[in-house]
Parts: structure tokens; sequence; C-alpha cells
């Protein structure tokens, strides 16, 4: 049995974005039986919220999709990272590139952007920061982490790592 594919989603605070894609990605990977191939995780640039739940915001979000984002708590990246994981799965440009200034000698992870990875580009790949809006910008959120999630589920059914 093959190791299972391992994926970091990474945003600035860990509390918006890459929890609710975490979210998004465990469940849609769980509904297409493939929870034991894959591990996600997430991480935020930043650690000015490490230890803390998600967004109250993200969590409301998420549970009306049928998701609990309750257990998850923020972390930011760390230099194991880079070896732990098969790819850091970036919410954005500025994520993108300071996941890669940060990238240490040797490490093995590749870094894309999440909507990039997935096939669901629109734009520039961005995933927008819901942080300083309201609910209608976490539903919308929703919506690209959620194609984000059942692209990656497409992805992995290609037999594509």
């Amino acid at each position: 049995m093959a190791e299972p594919l391992r994926l970091l989603v990474v945003c600035l605070g860990n509390i918006c974005r890459s929890p609710m894609a975490e979210g998004a990605l465990r469940h849609r990977l769980a509904e297409a039986g493939l929870e034991h191939a894959v591990h996600v995780d997430s991480a935020g640039t930043g650690g000015w919220h490490a230890g803390e739940p998600p967004d109250p915001r993200a969590i409301a979000t998420a549970a009306r999709h049928g998701v609990d984002l309750r257990p998850l708590r923020a972390r930011q990246l760390r230099r194991e990272d880079y070896a732990a994981f098969d790819w850091l799965l970036c919410a954005d440009l500025q994520n993108l590139a300071d996941v890669r200034a940060r990238r240490p000698p040797g490490a093995t992870a590749r870094i894309a952007l999440l909507t990039d990875w997935t096939g669901t580009m629109t734009g520039d790949g961005a995933i927008p920061d819901p942080y300083t809006g309201g609910d209608n910008h976490f539903e919308q959120v929703w919506a690209v982490v959620d194609a984000a999630a059942r692209g990656a589920v497409r992805r992995l059914r290609e037999g594509r790592r």
C-alpha cells in the first residue's frame, strides 16, 4: 500500500482560509473514500494565532456545509513541514512567495497555489482573505475551497499526486 499523500494548506494566520480548505478537503476526500490515501493539515505563515481555533465565522460557514472545524487549532508553518509534506498548497500569491522564500535547503515538498494544484484556478488563483469581511465573504471562500476540494478528488482519481 502506498504512503498517503501529505498536503499542507497554507494561508496567512491559519484561522480562515486554510482551516476552511482543510475541512473541505477532508470532507470531500471522505465522501470519495479517499480519506486514508491523503493526510491533510493546515498552517499559517504568521504565528500570532497559534493555538487558537478557526475564526468563528469560518466555523459557522463550514458547519452550514456539514463540516466541523471546531477541533482545529492554528499553527505556524515550520521548517520541518518542508520535508514532512509532499505539497505545500498556498491560498494566495503572497503566501506562495512567503512559503517559497522560507524554503530551507534540502526541502522536498513541492509548492503551489491550492487552486492551481486542484485545477480550479480563476483569475490569479488567489483565495480572497475574508478576515475583514462579513459572512458573505466567508461563504465566497467556502465556494472556492469546496471547488478546490472537489478538484483534489478528481486529481487523485486520475492518479496524479
